[in-house]
């Protein structure tokens, strides 16, 4: 699925922007991620409040391949219905906004081998 496409599906929601990652497209709207298209497919985030919603609509869980194996996280495919219903398609796509505010920022991992400042009070572990 192309940008083109992925903006027009979603324009009954909002204006999203489109960027490529790892073979397919994040989808973004105002800053947040909330959206992948993968394989020709849109999944939306999800989480403890709306996966259970997902799966009885009938949606599928995004899973790739890791290193040693298949990862799933936390995003589920768009239901069929939201294809060809606009207002469907608001809906789940509200509920991927949402759960995407209710991750929050990913925290931040501090540098590897960082040096402490002079005057820290940190203490060696």
């Amino acid at each position: 699925m192309n940008r083109a496409r992925i903006e027009e599906l979603f324009a009954p929601f909002a204006a999203v922007s489109v960027k490529r990652m790892f073979g397919g497209h994040g989808v973004y709207v105002d800053g947040l991620f909330f959206a992948i298209e993968a394989g020709g497919e849109i999944y939306l985030k999800a989480d403890q409040h709306s996966a259970a919603r997902f799966q009885e609509a009938g949606s599928r869980p995004f899973v790739y391949q890791g290193k040693n194996r298949p990862i799933t996280i936390s995003y589920w495919s768009l239901p069929d219905q939201a294809f060809e219903d606009a207002d469907e398609l608001v809906r789940w796509a509200k509920f991927a906004v949402e759960a995407a505010l209710r991750a929050g920022p990913k925290n931040e991992i501090p540098a590897r081998g960082r040096r402490k400042a002079a005057n820290s009070t940190e203490k060696d572990c």
